[in-house]
């Protein structure tokens, strides 16, 4: 089934419960973008986050583990954009891996309530391999995006011949469906649901399915605080390896690490922008 199709209800309530939001947007939008307005932002950023685990798209990256992120951009006044984050991983779920390290550029753009945006990524693994093989996790990534008020769609799209460690997957397509909105000054609430599909032969047993809502507040001093739930369930016919997901590590007793890497997650995290 085509994952708009299987998305359907997840995003009629999404929109449902954004109806209201976007009229209250009207609001609260209005001074915010007066205020952006007032003062133009210095094009070049950077921000550090301290996070209780790493969750990628439902996905635990960090096992579990707490994660240092980076990340710097540079953008334009005409909407071009560049460039880089990090954040630490773990071997348990990507093979010798320890950092993930991501390049991007893209351009975005709003005429009034409607924005859309593009954008390419490039995700690095120093040194990750998949088991007895010469095999990489990177991986290279092409999104496209359109947001109403506070509603949003993008659909990434493999352009690589690989995925993340699966073999000939290149057209892999991970849709993102939500709803973005600011309760008053600083407090953002978020809402997800995304369907993740695996290309390439016998790679379907990796498609998953993702749920995130969270919230965020911004402090003074570049300050942000921001609590996340999120849950995957992967799998083809129903059933999820991501349930009972190994990698070629083992632990001490020789025994192989395995757990979920897609179960309910809570991730807090603090961030200070530059």
């Amino acid at each position: 089934m085509h994952p708009a199709r299987r998305l359907a209800p997840v995003a009629a309530l999404l929109l449902a419960a954004a109806a209201p939001l976007a009229h209250a947007i009207d609001n609260n939008g209005a001074y915010t973008r007066a205020i952006e307005a007032a003062v133009a932002p210095d094009p070049l950023s950077a921000r550090v986050t301290v996070a209780t685990q790493y969750v990628a798209r439902g996905i635990r990256q960090s096992w579990g583990r707490p994660a240092l992120q980076a990340g710097v951009d540079y953008v334009r006044p005409d909407g071009w954009r560049v460039g880089a984050w990090t954040s630490t991983v773990d071997e348990r779920f990507i093979d010798n891996g320890s950092i993930e390290m991501d390049v991007y550029a893209g351009y975005s753009r709003a005429i009034g309530d409607f924005g859309y945006s593009a954008r390419a990524t490039w995700y690095h693994y120093p040194g990750a391999r998949v088991p007895g093989s010469s095999i990489g996790f990177d991986y290279g990534e092409l999104a496209a995006g359109m947001r109403w008020k506070s509603v949003y769609a993008k659909y990434n799209y493999t352009f690589t011949r690989d995925f993340f460690g699966v073999l000939d997957a290149r057209g892999t397509g991970y849709l993102d469906l939500g709803a973005k909105h600011e309760f008053g000054p600083g407090l953002l609430l978020k809402l997800h649901a995304g369907d993740g599909r695996v290309a390439g032969s016998g790679n379907g047993v990796w498609d998953w399915r993702d749920l995130a809502a969270g919230l965020s507040k911004k402090l003074e001093g570049g300050w942000i605080v921001a609590a996340n739930l999120t849950r995957a369930i992967g799998g083809a016919g129903g059933t999820s390896v991501y349930d009972r997901y190994s990698t070629g590590n083992v632990r001490a007793d020789g025994r192989p690490w395995a757990a979920s890497a897609g179960r309910r997650a809570l991730v807090l995290s603090l961030t200070r922008r530059f």
